[in-house]
């Protein structure tokens, strides 16, 4: 009889589940997160397992590839995307493997995408690059709040960049606390900096665009380092049939419920990837500060809406750019994509 597993995994201990093909449980147990201790409890059975289904929590490098070197078939789970019957009363680690076994005997188990374990470490390095980088912008929004709020003044960026004594005590008018305020953003800033670029010179040292992914530097906005980025979170892209599962998973595309007209409520704004979202927003304002056509399509949307939205209206457009790129193996063409 053919037998389905799942493992509730946690962050010391994994509930190990086997169910059978008339959903009866045939082992439960709680083992500590120990890969030899799992195997031996899944040995007994592993003739007959078809697959192991493993939560995608932020610790499942080790158990997924343990089990794959192994020779089982793994499915990691989409948690965000996994639904649970909203009446039930109790639930717990023992029902949440249950129910994890059962949808994939029913075949209808939302599963997530497995890098492979030699890509893994520059994406990591990749998505320490983007914790850093917003680490930085946080840095430069809280001088330019400091500044405005008390001078009445308006700064940017490249300004902020620039800023030395002489400029911060003008804007400071002589308040040494304030000054001292901007000078700590500023170290910290400047501490980033050195950061994020050693951290691209290892990426770029360490790995090349694959060819297949070569043209997505024809598109505006994206250079090499955010390139690898988009090509590390998105994978394999012949796994997004349509250009709006590529848009999707970027999370660059609008979540709600509707009926009869009316707006019910949003859905599950938490499934994609949001590294990716990431990556594209952040070509997005390469693009508009350098692209004169991207530019005039995004203040067209500022006429409209607000500058966070305007700015993801251009994500979507690159994105959508992006798969068709990757797609069709062209150069990106601005006219086709903001027309």
């Amino acid at each position: 009889m053919k037998l389905y597993s799942a493992i509730d995994l946690h962050s010391n201990n994994s509930v190990l589940v086997i169910l059978n093909e008339k959903d009866w449980v045939v082992l439960e147990e709680r083992y500590p997160n120990d890969l030899k201790t799992i195997l031996a409890g899944l040995a007994p059975y592993k003739k007959r397992i078809q697959a192991i289904a493993v939560e995608s929590t932020y610790n499942w490098y080790w158990l997924v590839d343990g089990l794959m070197d192994e020779g089982y078939d793994v499915k990691l789970v989409n948690t965000a995307a996994v639904k649970v019957y909203e009446g039930l009363k109790y639930t717990g680690d023992e029902h949440d493997a249950r129910h994890l076994a059962h949808l994939l005997r029913l075949g209808v188990l939302p599963t997530g995408y497995i890098q492979p374990k030699e890509d893994r470490a520059v994406r990591d390095l990749l998505r320490k690059r983007a914790q850093l980088v917003r680490c930085r912008t946080t840095q430069i929004l809280s001088i330019q709040g400091l500044v405005s709020r008390n001078s009445g003044k308006k700064i940017n960026t490249d300004g902020v960049r620039k800023l030395d004594d002489e400029t911060i005590g003008q804007y400071c008018r002589g308040n040494s606390v304030l000054e001292l305020a901007v000078k700590s953003n500023l170290s910290v800033m400047r501490c980033l900096d050195e950061q994020v670029v050693a951290l691209e010179k290892v990426v770029l040292k360490q790995a090349r665009l694959k060819p297949e992914f070569r043209k997505i530097l024809t598109i505006d906005g994206i250079w090499e380092v955010l390139g690898m980025t988009i090509m590390y979170e998105a994978g394999d892209m012949k796994r997004f049939k349509k250009v709006g599962h590529f848009a999707s998973y970027a999370s660059c595309v609008g979540s709600s419920r509707w009926s009869n007209g009316k707006k019910k409520g949003e859905g599950n704004r938490k499934n994609g990837n949001k590294y990716l979202a990431w990556a594209f927003i952040e070509a997005a304002h390469f693009a508009i500060r350098y692209n004169e056509r991207i530019r005039n399509f995004y203040q067209r949307k500022m006429t409209k809406t607000n500058k966070i939205v305007a700015a993801k209206a251009v994500a979507h457009k690159l994105a959508r750019a992006c798969y068709h790129v990757l797609k069709d193996q062209e150069v990106f063409d601005e006219a086709l994509a903001f027309a």
